[in-house]
């Protein structure tokens, strides 16, 4: 682990000596290679689905592993488009003049060495080397033994066309080791590495975070939430919310807990569950939601689930003051939204609850790094520091500052 670690260290000053246009060029190269091995990327998935069912993984989890030529498709576009984003690395973000005439220029750069821990999704190889390709960071994969032939098999094309631009392998590459001890060994070696984003199952993310001694970036579970006020638009509200639980139902933005403000709840509560019901949506309900429509009780450990499943847990609030109480008790800081047309409520809930995204009449699975225009994510920070909510190539950048003198000296 230390002599791989030690190859992406030095790798990591290669990327200072390319320019924009050329992580661009290459950059496109890899989609243009993704799109070419379609066919191969389907049968390295093919073992890993054949596993999946041998191991009866969840219909939610096969769903985030699958890939087909549409998504493969998304996975190349992904890349373009991240081509197509700003130069990150280099700009000025601020500049100034002291009394002692120093010139100080604040100027971003890469963060250096990336450890990305990650379960399930084999797209998250592609779109996390890309961006840290383009914000000119090493990046070193540690993807979940499900979609381990998916993974080394898109690691091997976008290394291939590393080396086909004269660069490095180990600019991105999968760590030798994936074994628990292997994960222990990464999150400890703070000498090589510079920063470790886990992304992932609790579990993981507690691991992770309870024993690295590199910095972390949490990616936390989306114990997402939508509250329906009482101003809310009927329709809209029934829109919005199908979408946010049923669009996707195994995705971190994926809504777990429905919330309706008490008044309105004898109106929409049938609504909801006719709409949910044709869906397979299995319902639960507090008590006075269980006196309206028929569900079964949710439970304490209901409201601090995230499901990752066609299942979604329903509670009835007194007010907008109730929903911010209940996601702040309960929520994981990921993604929360209100249905209102009441622009005051709007805003006490925007302003009040403490998340990494908060919506108004739309659904949380918009929180995606392709969605806000970033391409993609390296997945979405549950952390206040640095980076925040869908994780773009402006969170895989520091910055320093540069000071230019003249030969001052300080009294």
């Amino acid at each position: 682990m230390e002599q791989f670690l030690q190859e992406a260290k030095s790798a990591s000053r290669v990327l200072s000596t390319l320019n924009g246009r050329e992580k661009n060029k290459i950059l496109r190269d890899m989609a243009y290679a993704i799109r070419a091995n379609t066919m191969n990327l389907i049968e390295a998935n093919a073992l890993d689905m054949s596993d999946a069912d041998k191991n009866s993984l969840s219909t939610a989890l096969k769903d985030r592993l699958f890939l087909d030529e549409k998504r493969i498709e998304g996975m190349a576009k992904a890349i373009e488009d991240i081509a197509g984003l700003k130069e990150p690395v280099g700009r000025v973000l601020d500049g100034w003049v002291t009394e002692t005439n120093l010139k100080i220029e604040k100027v971003s750069i890469p963060i250096g060495v990336i450890g990305i821990i990650y379960e399930s999704r084999p797209n998250v190889t592609s779109d996390t080397a890309a961006l840290c390709f383009k914000s000119s960071n090493v990046c070193v994969l540690k993807g979940g033994k499900e979609a381990e032939n998916s993974n080394r098999a898109i690691a091997q094309i976008l290394q291939a066309t590393l080396e086909k631009n004269n660069l490095p392998k180990a600019l991105i590459s999968l760590i030798p080791d994936s074994s628990r001890e292997g994960v222990s060994k990464l999150i400890k070696m703070d000498k090589y590495v510079d920063l470790i984003i886990p992304r992932g199952g609790e579990g993981l993310i507690r691991y992770v975070s309870e024993n690295a001694t590199v910095s972390v970036v949490k990616h936390d579970k989306g114990l997402c939430h939508t509250f329906i006020d009482k101003d809310a638009d009927i329709q809209k509200a029934l829109a919005v919310c199908v979408n946010a639980k049923c669009r996707r139902v195994g995705i971190c933005g994926a809504m777990e807990t429905l919330l309706v403000h008490e008044s309105i709840a004898n109106e929409i509560l049938p609504l909801l569950k006719d709409a949910y019901d044709k869906l397979g949506t299995t319902l639960k309900g507090c008590e006075i939601t269980a006196k309206i429509i028929e569900v079964p009780h949710a439970t304490e450990e209901d409201f601090q689930t995230e499901y990752l499943d066609n299942i979604l847990s329903i509670k009835i609030v007194k007010d907008v003051n109730g929903a911010i109480e209940h996601i702040q008790t309960y929520g994981s800081a990921h993604s929360d939204a209100i249905i209102t047309e009441n622009y005051t409520t709007a805003e006490e809930f925007l302003n009040g609850v403490d998340s990494a995204c908060v919506y108004l009449n739309a659904s949380t699975q918009f929180t995606d790094g392709g969605e806000f225009g970033f391409g993609a994510e390296v997945g979405i920070s549950t952390n206040k520091l640095h980076a925040r909510g869908p994780m773009g190539i402006e969170g895989l950048t520091t910055y320093k500052y540069k000071i230019y003198g003249s030969g001052q000296t300080r009294a």
